[in-house]
């Protein structure tokens, strides 16, 4: 199979997410884009490779970073293991991919929510810097399925996230990469928090606390 050397595959794969950065900013205008910051948050984890609902032994590092109340999200990923696929075809697993790294660019689309859980669909681009049996193309389409969901206390909200990479038949082979990531966001307050995450505090706390004295005693201002 002939590869393309490694500066072609950077300059294509700026290219790409530049290209639908750009689009996806036209799109949503000044406001949504003074908003940015207000509601991105950095998510990590870990993850696993399959193939035809069968696992092929990849473990998968993600970090994403989301933004816009989770409508667009910028991944990392790094398959640290070979993946291997057991076929009846072959007396010993087949190779299908070495280890790569990769990035995606995504518009996600919330679709339903009951309580802490809502469920979301994704579709964009996506690069890596090998191509293999799994996709002859080192830029493919990125697709993605997930389920968002909020531990008690609103402190961790987590993803767990089934993703698909393929070149859509462009360039064969293109069996198509897939993969699920578990992710899991801690408010710790140094990202932004979606609004929809934050806890409000009573404003009549604060009166209260005023009220009183350094230990908590009454100090007669209080009604």
């Amino acid at each position: 199979m002939e590869r393309t050397s490694r500066p072609a595959a950077a300059c294509l794969l700026s290219l790409s997410l530049l290209a639908l950065a750009a689009g996806g900013a036209g799109a949503s205008g000044r406001a949504e884009a003074q908003s940015i910051c207000e509601s991105c948050e950095v998510q990590a984890g870990l993850g696993a490779t399959y193939h035809f609902w069968g696992p092929t032994g990849g473990v998968v590092l993600p970090v994403t970073v989301n933004w816009s109340d989770n409508r667009y999200e910028l991944g990392f990923f790094r398959v640290a293991t070979t993946q291997l696929l057991e076929d009846r075809t072959y007396r010993e697993a087949r190779v299908m991919a070495d280890p790569y790294w990769g990035m995606s660019l995504s518009r996600r689309w919330h679709f339903i929510e009951r309580g802490p859980v809502s469920g979301f669909v994704g579709f964009g681009l996506a690069a890596k810097t090998e191509s293999d049996q799994l996709s002859a193309t080192r830029l493919d389409f990125a697709e993605q399925l997930g389920v968002r969901f909020r531990l008690p206390g609103d402190r961790v909200a987590g993803e767990l996230t089934l993703r698909h990479w393929s070149n859509a038949g462009i360039r064969l082979p293109n069996h198509g990469q897939d993969f699920a990531t578990l992710t899991f966001r801690l408010n710790t307050g140094l990202f932004g928090v979606p609004r929809t995450d934050v806890i409000a505090i009573d404003p009549w706390f604060g009166l209260a606390s005023a009220a009183q004295g350094p230990r908590g005693w009454d100090d007669g201002l209080a009604p």
